[in-house]
């Protein structure tokens, strides 16, 4: 007995000690856990001084509040605040130098965790922007320029080596095409351009839009009337350019040959209601793929609140250049009143007949437009085109209207879906032009099917772009581009001058590219953030100054269209040229002296005073008054300018 009440204590002991160990070895553990259950997320490239986001993710078993945690890199400690979107974020970190950085989580004020990130200098986060620029200057093709674009920011995120350029290369396609290409809002927006160009097709095939064709061209009995009847068409045929410059370019033809009007004139005709229109229209091909970048864009701006599709239309107003592009044609096409090379074209045609100069490289087979010829043998009915068409804008303002919240119109559309819009107009315009052309027995659910392929294949092409833009988007954002030039140009850009600035730029992208969709795929992600940095430095980020930032994207999606004028290499500028049966470079050099002229008013009566806040509504009428008397000074009418030749 002795012993055992001498062991019964021992044992006693021990047993208290091992559950002392057990539960030490519990907190201890129980602290991992905690330790590794609250965690943090660092960007995985950083640039040397530029201010980053760090996101805090508190774990479920950590009962302390996030004001408990800062995170620091060289500078003070930032604290995490909630975002718009509920999430935890710390903003004004930095680290020092190039190289491997820390940044270090405290948890009142002592280190929690350390991670580690790559910090590089500024400049390497524009060189794949320039690149894409540079490249598609070079090449003139905007595809591969984006692609080494896109794979050149991979290999700057990944490090440069050996192992790098491949890795970058598959990141190119596997991450950052892929991510852009199944992100939600990016599919609606290729789903919705795709069946807009599905219901071209349908009402080209069915005769809707040739019927629209003959009501116009009925107007035309003289010269006058025929070039007022071509822009009208133009005008008509508003949704989508390459459809416009195939239809227009070859159903007037032989109108305007009848009335002795140039080839080079219904070029002009066909190429200056084309791009100009589709790009401001309310509901066309482009824009799908305009807001589907504006939205991209001001997605990734904290502090900038609204629906792309609602500082799409904010913007119209300032889009100087096509406004008065359009008004130009109708004002040539009324005063019958030409100067340059133009008027040297008109007379010829006028006195010998001669529509095209002699000599001149026309090859009319080569643009039959196929998709947009009507079935031989059916009724033409405009009504098959105007109905759809009627659906779709209308179908848009109805989604807009449903979606959207607040007590004013403009409450409502700025707090609309417009995604979700677009995509409920486009299918229900599409249904409805199968339905009427299916019911009237013009063409069969197989002809009906083939012709809206038929017209989305139009659309691939764009798409591509698209989906490529966005991923380079996505590679400027990781490597923190605007931030850099905000950095570097935010201090003494004055923000009254970003329009006209990127303006120019647009225009020499465009005209060196001849791709207007490819340079508003390259600025539009890089422009709108950088805009917006440059006016909230200057104390401007509020809705008062708002015009600066409509005044900017007007001016990348104008400056894309006025340099696609006056490039010789555009696709719209080719299309409407071999479509009108005209010589190319007639075209380009009868048509150059015209987009100068407006793009210089444009620059000088618009953009540069709408920067500095004069209103668009007097600067437009100021604008369209000088065109009207250069061309009456500078203009002469060919009728006129032939007998005073015979005179002499």
């Amino acid at each position: 007995m002795p012993a055992i009440a001498f062991l019964e204590p021992a044992e006693m002991s021990m047993k208290r000690l091992l559950s002392s160990i057990s539960l030490m070895l519990v907190l201890l553990f129980a602290g991992t856990v905690n330790a590794q259950d609250t965690n943090f997320s660092i960007p995985e490239v950083v640039l040397d001084g530029i201010e980053f986001d760090v996101v805090l993710y508190p774990g479920a078993t950590d009962s302390l509040s996030a004001a408990h945690y800062t995170v620091a890199g060289v500078n003070e400690p930032a604290a995490f605040e909630l975002n718009d979107d509920g999430v935890l974020v710390a903003s004004g970190v930095r680290v020092s130098g190039t190289r491997a950085q820390d940044v270090t989580l405290l948890r009142d004020g002592e280190t929690y965790l350390v991670k580690t990130t790559r910090s590089i200098s500024g400049w390497w986060s524009i060189i794949p922007p320039l690149m894409a620029i540079g490249m598609a200057l070079l090449t003139k093709r905007v595809i591969p320029a984006l692609f080494t674009g896109i794979w050149f920011g991979a290999m700057t995120v990944i490090g440069f080596s050996i192992g790098g350029v491949f890795q970058g290369a598959l990141d190119t396609f596997q991450v950052y095409v892929l991510q852009e290409f199944i992100d939600e809002g990016h599919a609606s927006v290729i789903l919705f351009s795709c069946m807009i160009g599905g219901l071209v097709g349908i009402i080209s095939k069915n005769g809707g839009m040739q019927g629209v064709v003959n009501i116009i061209s009925r107007f035309a009995s003289n010269p006058q009337k025929g070039q007022v009847s071509t822009a009208a068409l133009g005008l008509a045929i508003f949704f989508d350019d390459y459809a416009n410059s195939l239809v227009v370019g070859n159903t007037m033809r032989s109108v305007t040959d009848r009335l002795r009007i140039s080839r080079e004139k219904l070029a002009y005709l066909v190429d200056s209601t084309a791009a100009p229109v589709a790009c401001i229209a309310l509901v066309t091909t482009w824009i799908g793929y305009e807001v589907g970048m504006i939205g991209e864009a001001i997605s990734k701006v904290d502090g900038l609140d609204g629906s792309a599709y609602a500082f799409f239309l904010g913007s119209i107003p300032y889009s100087f250049y096509p406004i008065l592009a359009i008004s130009f044609v109708f004002m040539v096409s009324l005063t019958r009143r030409d100067f340059g090379p133009m008027l040297q074209a008109e007379m010829r045609a006028r006195s010998t007949g001669e529509v095209v100069r002699q000599g001149a490289n026309v090859d009319e087979a080569a643009v039959s437009g196929e998709e947009t010829k009507p079935k031989e043998g059916i009724p033409i009915r405009a009504i098959n085109a105007i109905i759809p068409i009627i659906v779709l804008v209308g179908g848009v303002l109805v989604g807009l209207y449903a979606t959207g919240e607040g007590d004013s119109l403009q409450e409502i559309i700025n707090n609309s879906d417009s995604y979700t819009a677009l995509m409920w107009a486009s299918l229900v315009s599409v249904l409805v032009a199968a339905i009427m052309t299916s019911t009237q027995r013009i063409l069969d659910l197989g002809e009906i099917v083939e012709s809206w392929y038929g017209g989305l294949k139009s659309m691939l092409f764009a798409m591509i772009i698209l989906v490529l833009a966005w991923a380079l988007s996505a590679i400027t954002e990781e490597l923190h581009t605007a931030p850099y030039l905000v950095s570097v140009l935010g201090d003494s850009l004055n923000p009254g001058f970003v329009p006209v600035v990127v303006f120019l730029l647009a225009a020499a992208t465009a005209f060196a590219t001849g791709s207007s969709w490819g340079t508003m795929g390259i600025l539009l992600p890089l422009v709108i953030p950088l805009v917006w940095a440059v006016m909230t430095v200057n104390g401007m980020g509020d809705e008062t100054y708002y015009y600066i930032l409509y005044s900017t994207i007007s001016c990348i999606l104008a400056g894309a269209v006025w340099g696609d004028h006056c490039s010789p290499i555009s696709d719209t500028t080719i299309l409407s040229s071999m479509a009108s049966g005209c010589d190319h470079i007639d075209h380009v050099r009868t048509q150059l002296p015209y987009a100068m002229f407006v793009g210089i008013v444009a620059i000088v009566v618009g953009i540069i005073p709408s920067g500095f806040g004069f209103p668009w509504w007097i600067s437009l009428p100021v604008g369209l008054a000088i065109l009207f008397t250069g061309l009456r000074i500078f203009g002469r009418i060919a009728e006129d300018e032939l007998k005073a030749v015979e005179a002499a």
